[in-house]
């Protein structure tokens, strides 16, 4: 292969992480991603100068933190698109966000002879909690299945999705493929042909690599998480239309999410608070402020743009190894940062070691995406995530262990 240019849109040092082992050449960040400085920063700040505990205290530094969270989550809003912020829950994470909806409108809505449908690409956060739903409730748990181009079957959601659905589920983006799905004929769909169904989007792997707009996108429900855009581990959050999310009921119980509590009854606080009991994460809202801002000024169509570049460049070059299978879209137009592939004989745990070997970090398995992997017929792919600071010396080094591992396991 011939040597490539390094390209950058984030520098490698603004990466602690990256910046300390300079060698390491990391490809997962679909897993989660590596975290800017500019975050690590703004926790510590919070800490060193803000720490209280918020909406408890009457006293100048608990207003401080107050004030913190309250900036944190309308920076939040603002980056994907939510006008109204108090719709936006603060929770650990899109599998979090989505299960607060399945336990809370789902328990409350869906009833025997109803029907949920999501598709076949799912992420299992995405799929276990509506099907374990389908069997508490008595309803049925349908897939859309996949067309012959490998994307979602529109014309089986079309037949699936009927006056009996009141969940459509899907994924903005495919962890296990990076493809892009088509949300707006999903939204299209569901609205003509049950306009009484949740429309719930999955946007975990949409936030960090497209520029979002939730309120555009026509959904009921948009949850994401923020150590995929930067932001620290266990944070993320949930939005929900206000006209369904004030009817909903509380998930957890407990401080700060009431308004009274009586010897034989409870009343709830107004949005946002009522979901989001006990002492709030005030640092990882902080954080994920923070990588919100760091992601803006480095630009999403700019981000989109480079890794359009890299999965290009990997694409090509790992089609022409011999052996070498491709998943998912034919172009990198169709997907995000994402390509997963098999070797032919290799085991992918055994690829996976041998890249780790070569200081190349990749994920191996079923990617949380079980039923898709059957589908596709394979137990486990090696998949390799590229985000804003990878560069074209990166996807050189992928492919030239790649071809060590071809070759030493006889090709």
């Amino acid at each position: 292969m011939r040597a490539s240019t390094p390209v950058s849109l984030a520098k490698r040092t603004d990466f602690p992480l990256l910046a300390a082992q300079p060698g390491l050449v990391y490809l997962d960040s679909a897993a989660t991603s590596q975290k800017p400085k500019a975050v690590l920063d703004a926790i510590q700040r919070y800490y060193e100068t803000e720490n209280a505990n918020p909406h408890r205290g009457a006293y100048a530094l608990s207003a401080a933190a107050t004030e913190a969270y309250h900036q944190a989550r309308e920076r939040v809003a603002r980056f994907i698109g939510v006008a109204d912020a108090d719709t936006l829950i603060f929770v650990r994470g899109t599998t979090e966000g989505l299960n607060l909806v399945a336990s809370t409108w789902g328990r409350a809505n869906v009833k025997a002879g109803d029907n949920v449908v999501v598709t076949r690409m799912e992420h299992h956060a995405n799929f276990v909690p509506w099907q374990q739903l389908c069997l508490a409730a008595g309803a049925e748990f349908r897939i859309v299945e996949l067309d012959a181009a490998g994307g979602v079957d529109l014309a089986m959601m079309a037949r699936l999705v009927d006056a009996k659905t009141k969940v459509v589920a899907f994924g903005q983006v495919s962890n296990a493929l990076g493809t892009i799905n088509p949300v707006a004929e999903f939204v299209k769909i569901a609205r003509a042909q049950a306009p009484q169904a949740l429309v719930v989007c999955d946007g975990a792997q949409g936030v960090p690599h497209l520029r979002v707009s939730v309120d555009a996108m026509g959904v009921d429900v948009y949850a994401f998480s923020g150590h995929k855009v930067g932001g620290p581990m266990g944070s993320g959050a949930v939005v929900v239309r206000r006209p369904i999310l004030e009817k909903m009921p509380p998930y957890h119980f407990g401080g700060d999410m009431i308004e009274w509590v009586n010897d034989r009854d409870s009343t709830w606080n107004v949005l946002p608070h009522r979901f989001e009991a006990g002492t709030p994460n005030v640092e990882a809202a902080v954080g994920l402020a923070a990588a919100c801002d760091y992601l803006e000024s480095l630009g999403m169509d700019a981000v989109r743009e480079h890794e359009l570049l890299l999965t290009t460049a990997a694409m090509r070059a790992l089609s022409e190894i011999d052996g070498v299978t491709l998943f998912g879209t034919p172009t990198a137009e169709g997907r995000s940062g994402v390509v997963s592939f098999a070797v032919a004989d290799v085991h992918p745990h055994d690829v996976a070691t041998m890249l780790d070997a070569a200081g190349v970090c990749v994920r191996a398995g079923h990617h949380c995406a079980q039923p898709l992997m059957r589908t596709l017929g394979a137990a486990a792919t090696t998949r390799a995530s590229f985000w804003v600071y990878n560069t074209l010396e990166d996807v050189d080094a992928l492919v030239r262990a790649v071809r060590a591992a071809r070759e030493r396991f006889g090709a």
